[in-house]
């Protein structure tokens, strides 16, 4: 039984930042081979045995909706949908009364999309980063741009609502699509999200010239489709709202105008290590801690202290920046 939020204890940082979402990786493995996440040969996964089971996860989910009052989990990847009988693990996070989201690529929701919904997934954001066959063939080294775009139908017609659309907007690669996103949201009832550039490619290309400001991102779309601005709170977007009715879109601007100082976010990654951000260059390992027999307590403890060392800010454009060690596909997006 899920414990009532207010007899939760908050989980606060040293910054006074309280964290309710947590970001839960459940396979490092995908079916793309994106340029700006993982090379195109060599990569090496992990054993099946080194991912956290469905149990482990639920228990780690459990502790931080009971003792901490997280309200949102999102699964992510790598690829979630290549996990073997992911509706079960959505079922068993949906009974603990959170709102629970999924990131795909969307290439399998044709056939999943009913299925996921049914089992009590909420919300849904599918990742698409061109919408001509050849670039998308180019970026993802795949040519399955038909089946992604019939899943983003798919999980409308399963009730999704709203379903996003994340792009990732790299500058000389698809930032002339902007626009064109625009459209296909406007036209297709979905909610697109222009993502600036991270450094979290596994080759290392990443540079401050290869990002789109989000700023630049709203002017070329508000030339076209006037927009107002609305509240943000604590989502990582910044929304705006098509002035003639027609839906919205969000930019998150990681890399021009960082939200660290109202993250509430923390991070599981599919081999069962925590992460207090996405770019931390270091984890607790709860893999370890789970195996060897730990008390709810000994994990409660781990999370909170994993939190308390959060950083102000994840400092990308400072001078010194270390990356992480690991690509995005292996961090969860």
């Amino acid at each position: 039984m899920t414990v009532v939020p207010d007899l939760a204890r908050p989980l606060v940082d040293g910054f006074g930042r309280q964290h309710r979402d947590l970001r839960i990786s459940v396979t490092d493995r995908c079916n793309f081979r994106c340029t700006y996440c993982m090379p195109a040969e060599g990569m090496v996964w992990h054993p099946r045995d080194h991912l956290l089971t469905f149990e482990e996860i639920e228990r780690v989910a459990r502790l931080a909706v009971e003792r901490f009052g997280f309200d949102s989990i999102r699964l992510t990847g790598g690829e979630p949908t290549v996990r073997s009988r992911l509706p079960v693990l959505v079922a068993k996070l949906s009974a603990l009364g959170v709102d629970l989201a999924l990131t795909t690529n969307g290439s399998t929701l044709e056939s999943m999309a009913y299925d996921l919904h049914q089992a009590g997934l909420d919300r849904i954001n599918i990742s698409l980063d061109s919408l001509r066959a050849d670039r998308f063939a180019e970026l993802t080294r795949r040519h399955e741009l038909p089946k992604v775009l019939g899943g983003i139908r798919a999980a409308v017609a399963a009730g999704f609502d709203p379903v996003k659309v994340n792009v990732v907007v790299v500058r000389g690669v698809n930032d002339d699509e902007i626009v064109d996103f625009a459209r296909f949201g406007r036209n297709e009832g979905v909610t697109v999200r222009f993502i600036e550039f991270m450094p979290l490619d596994a080759d290392h290309r990443w540079s401050q010239a290869s990002v789109v400001p989000s700023a630049a991102i709203v002017a070329a779309i508000g030339a076209v489709f006037p927009l107002e601005r609305l509240t943000r709170g604590s989502d990582p977007a910044e929304r705006h709202r098509y002035l003639d009715g027609h839906g919205e879109i969000g930019v998150i601007g990681t890399v021009s105008e960082p939200f660290c100082s109202s993250c509430d976010r923390v991070r599981l990654t599919a081999d069962g290590q925590l992460r207090a951000c996405l770019f931390a260059t270091d984890e607790t390992d709860l893999r370890a801690l789970l195996r060897a027999g730990a008390t709810d307590d000994a994990l409660a403890d781990a999370l909170a202290a994993t939190v308390a060392g959060k950083w102000a800010g994840h400092g990308i454009t400072q001078v010194g920046f270390t990356r992480p060690a690991r690509s995005m596909s292996e961090i969860g997006g």
